[in-house]
Parts: structure tokens; C-alpha cells; sequence
């Protein structure tokens, strides 16, 4: 019976080959799409009502019987079966059940109805790739500002899909990159930060429409464009000293390693920069390095160093004197500390010294390392002592000693008249001193005003230098002056000397020259006598 049921599929077959050339004529065409792993149902027409024996064939290189409405004939596979008397209904598709179908009714007449079967699969497992770049602990790329960057897609699809990338920039919508891009893998030559943000590839089965899309972020990162810069101060509300490491310009922030030097001990490490130290980590002179290093580079990082010192000096008056009801102000600058220091006054009346607090007596102000103290309305009781200016930072402390005086207002009146009364005293004295030691100049002087009947006189002087000592010899040499005073020209012995006086009368100048010559003449017989004299026996 089984082999009575078999004979006519080989005469079926053979008349349905020669059929099938005709299949577009005979019936209506369709075409159904399926996914791989889903159900899908081949209708037999679009037919309602009654329908008769219905046969399906699978249309390769010769007609493969898959199903009939027959119940005699069974399914070529178990996961064939008819739907409402008439219809084809495939279990989990595959891309082999991809083709042509036909159906054959047989009612009152045969009837052919094709259909087309194409079976799409995916997209699946979209993945997207960029080279040259880094990836951080929490998956996210990134790219060095300047590099260039590759960017491919690929996904599991049949037929191939339709590959299109979209980037959307921060804090703005997504939009096609470039020209509506439909290629799977393209090159950014420079990237620049205005090219981060998320890249998006989206496949789509252009068959069966399905999509899927893959977003990836992608930050451009690149280093501080300056060397980076430290410095130490004291810790606000502390007494600690507070190291700042500043690398500003990069993104993102870079990362700061302070260590002592020399020796590189480590001293702390953190984004911020800023590390407190003790008092019992410092000292006068040690020097604390600052390398920031950056994701991007380079590789050695960046450094720069600080140098702590205590204050080295504090320049102020030793002394200072304030009137009672005045004002005076005390100064103080320092040098050599660093970081700053805290300027402080005090004053020296108790132990522990008392720190001054500004008020309306006390105004203090500070500009840099210099401080100024200034005291109004000085009292003697209150304000005359020892202040105390003292320097301190976290390395050390100087201060210094400034001893205020205040006294009495001066009589500025009493000063002025006792200065006039000295000054006229020194001119009287002066003018008596004058008067004593040159006669001859007073003289002169009163000739001058006394000397409006006299003509141009000129006096020749030639003397020699008198002896103090000889004061009584000069007598006697007078009275033997006195019997030569007819003689002219006249010569006066004094203290042993001759003294010869010409005179210029009327501004006579040749007279002056000839009486002169005779004078000399004269002169040399005169000698000549008082020698014969002294060789006379007395």
C-alpha cells in the first residue's frame, strides 16, 4: 500500500516541471519576508472560500514536494505544516529556506500560485572600533588632541546592511557625520576638541528594516600648554604650612605628586595639588618638589619647586619720640621669609608678651612683609615703652624691640629767640676778633668811607716778620729815627728792621718809579754811613 501511495510522485513531478515555465501566467505572484528563527506562513492566493487538494513544492533546480492537504502524503519535514486547509507554515526559518514556492490546487480546475520567499537576518552584535586611542577604567575612549583617529563599524546581517554614523557634540542634537556617511569605516586626520562627544553606527537590514545602533563617547584630551607653578603659604585658621601645585590649561585635570628633595621622599599625592604639613616636617631652607604628570603626556611630567625660609630680618627704629597729644607711628619690614610671614605687634609689659588688637588708639596695617603700628593721642603713662614687632611663619619666628619716648611739646618761640640771640652773639664776636688782630684793615675800611677829599693812593709795604719778643728795643730805635724824620725818603727802624714806604700820589706813576730809584740810592748810602757809625768807638 505504501508502495501503491508512492508510484504517482514521479508523474506528478514530471508534470509539474513542465508547468512551472509557466507559473507567471498561470497564478498570482507574491513575496513574503521572514527572519531567521521566526515562523512564517505562504498563502496559497489570495482565495476565499472552498478550497480543493492543495500541494506545495519548493522550486530549486527541480520541483522538492514539501506538503499537501493529502493527509496520506507526509510533510517533507517535520516543521512544515498546513494552515487553514491551504497555507504553507514554516517553523524557525533559516537562510536556506530563502526561494521560490509554488502552490497547486486542485478543485474543478488546477491552479498555480507562486510565492517568493526572502529570509533576512540581523543586524546582530553591532561593533564599533577606534584605534589610537586609550580607554579609561570605566570604558570610555579617548584621543590625544593633534592624533589621528580610525573609525570602522561591522554586525552580523544578510543581506549586507546599510551602515550610517551620526555624532552628536555635547549639550547639542545628534546629525549625520558628514554627507549623510554610509560607508562602514572612516579616518579623522586632526582631531580637536570640538570633535568629542558620542559617535553613533546604526546598521539597517534594508530587507526586513530592521536597525540597531551602537553609541560610543570618545573625550579629546590634551595637556596644560605651560610649565606648572607651586608655591608654599600658611594655612588658612592653622599654623601649617599649606604646598600648592597648580597645572592649569589641560583637560582633564592632570595628576600632582609632591616630594622633599633632595632624596624624593614622597611627601603626597592627589588631583588637587595641595598637601599640610606639620612644623616638625619643616625646616629653615628645605625644598619640596611638584611633578604633575597628565593622561596625554609627557611622559616625564612637569616639576617646579618651592623653598621654604624662616625670616631672616626685620628692619624698624630702634628708637622713636612722640609728643603727649601727638601722633607717631612705629615700623617694621621683614625680609627672607617664606612663605609670608604673619606680622604681629605686642606690647613688652607682661609675660607672655600682650599682642596689640586694633582699635581707635592703635591703628595697625600691613602691605606685604611691611607693618605699621601707629599710635594716636600718645600718653606717657599709657604709651612710653618697649613695642615688640615680631615675624612669624611656619618655618620660624624673629622679632624685634622699638623703645617709644614720649615727652613734653617744645617752646618753639624759646628755641627760635635763643638760636637768634647765639647768632648775634657769634657775629659781635667775630667783629671784636676783627677789630683786635687787623687795625690796619679797619682802617682802611674807615677810609674808604671817610675818603672823599683823598685821591688814588697806593701803598707799597716790604717787611719782614716781627718779633713779639723784641717789643722793648723798638724805643730805642725810635728816638734815633727821630733826628733822620727830614730825610727823604723816610726810613723807619723797628725791631731792628728797615721799613721803606713810597707813596703814589694822584696815580703819578712815573714819579712813582723815579722817586723809587732815588729812594734805593739813597738807601744804599744810608747803609753805608751806619755802617762807619757802629765802627766808631762809643
Amino acid at each position: 500500500m505504501a508502495a501503491g501511495i508512492r508510484a504517482p510522485e514521479p508523474r506528478v513531478l514530471v508534470c509539474l516541471g513542465a508547468l512551472l515555465a509557466r507559473w507567471g501566467a498561470a497564478g498570482l505572484e507574491a513575496v513574503v519576508i521572514g527572519e531567521v528563527h521566526e515562523n512564517i506562513t505562504l498563502h496559497c492566493g489570495n482565495i476565499s472560500g472552498p478550497r480543493g487538494l492543495v500541494t506545495w513544492y519548493r522550486n530549486d533546480s527541480e520541483p522538492v514536494f514539501l506538503l499537501s492537504s493529502n493527509s496520506s502524503l507526509l510533510p517533507a519535514e517535520p516543521r512544515f505544516s498546513l494552515a487553514n486547509a491551504s497555507s504553507l507554515h514554516i517553523e524557525a526559518l533559516s537562510l536556506l529556506d530563502e526561494g521560490n514556492y509554488t502552490c497547486r490546487e486542485d478543485l474543478n480546475e488546477t491552479r498555480w500560485f507562486q510565492v517568493w520567499l526572502q529570509v533576512a537576518s540581523g543586524p546582530y552584535e553591532v561593533e564599533v572600533t577606534i584605534s589610537s586611542t586609550g580607554t579609561l577604567p570605566n570604558g570610555t575612549l579617548y584621543a590625544a588632541q593633534g592624533s589621528q583617529v580610525d573609525f570602522s563599524c561591522s554586525s552580523s546581517s544578510w543581506p549586507s546592511p546599510m551602515v550610517e554614523w551620526w555624532f552628536q557634540a555635547p549639550d547639542s542634537r545628534s546629525e549625520p557625520f558628514g554627507n549623510n556617511l554610509t560607508v562602514s569605516c572612516f579616518a579623522l586626520l586632526l582631531m580637536s576638541t570640538n570633535l568629542q562627544g558620542n559617535y553613533t553606527c546604526s546598521a539597517m537590514n534594508m530587507l526586513s528594516g530592521r536597525h540597531r545602533k551602537v553609541t560610543t563617547e570618545l573625550l579629546v584630551y590634551y595637556p596644560p600648554p605651560s610649565a606648572p607653578q607651586c608655591w608654599a603659604e600658611m594655612s588658612p585658621g592653622s599654623f601649617k604650612l599649606q604646598l600648592t601645585c597648580r597645572w592649569d590649561g589641560g583637560y582633564p585635570d592632570p595628576d600632582f605628586l609632591w616630594t622633599e628633595e633632595p632624596g624624593g621622599v614622597v611627601v603626597g599625592s592627589s588631583k588637587l595639588g595641595v598637601e599640610m604639613l606639620n612644623q616638625s616636617q619643616l625646616s629653615d631652607g628645605k625644598k619640596f618638589k611638584c611633578v604633575g604628570s597628565h593622561i596625554v603626556g609627557p611622559e616625564s611630567g612637569a616639576s617646579c619647586m618651592v623653598q621654604i625660609r624662616s625670616p631672616s630680618l626685620l628692619l624698624s627704629e630702634p628708637m622713636k619720640t612722640c609728643f603727649i597729644g601727638g601722633n607717631v607711628t612705629l615700623t617694621c619690614q621683614v625680609s627672607g621669609a617664606y612663605p609670608s610671614a604673619k606680622i604681629l605687634w605686642l606690647r613688652n609689659l607682661t609675660q607672655p608678651e600682650t599682642v596689640i588688637q586694633p582699635n581707635s588708639h592703635y591703628l595697625i596695617t600691613q602691605n606685604g612683609q611691611s607693618s605699621t603700628l601707629t599710635i594716636h593721642n600718645c600718653s606717657q603713662d599709657l604709651d612710653e615703652g618697649y613695642y615688640v614687632c615680631r615675624a612669624e611663619n611656619p618655618v620660624g619666628v624673629r622679632k624685634v624691640d622699638i623703645w617709644l619716648s614720649v615727652k613734653e611739646p617744645l617752646n618753639i618761640g624759646g628755641i627760635v629767640g635763643t638760636i637768634v640771640s647765639l647768632l648775634l652773639l657769634g657775629l659781635a664776636i667775630i667783629s671784636g676778633l676783627m677789630l683786635y688782630y687787623s687795625p690796619v684793615f679797619c682802617w682802611k675800611v674807615g677810609n674808604t668811607f671817610r675818603g672823599q677829599d683823598m685821591d688814588d693812593v697806593m701803598v707799597l709795604v716790604d717787611s719782614e716778620e716781627e718779633d713779639v719778643e723784641e717789643e722793648e728795643d723798638a724805643a730805642e730805635v725810635e728816638e734815633e729815627e727821630a733826628n733822620e724824620r727830614e730825610e727823604v725818603p723816610k726810613e723807619i727802624h723797628k725791631h731792628g728792621h728797615i721799613h721803606r714806604v713810597t707813596a703814589l700820589v694822584n696815580g703819578n706813576v712815573d714819579q712813582m718809579s723815579n722817586g723809587l730809584q732815588a729812594l734805593q740810592d739813597d738807601s744804599s748810602e744810608q747803609q753805608s754811613d751806619i755802617v762807619q757809625e757802629d765802627d766808631r768807638p762809643v
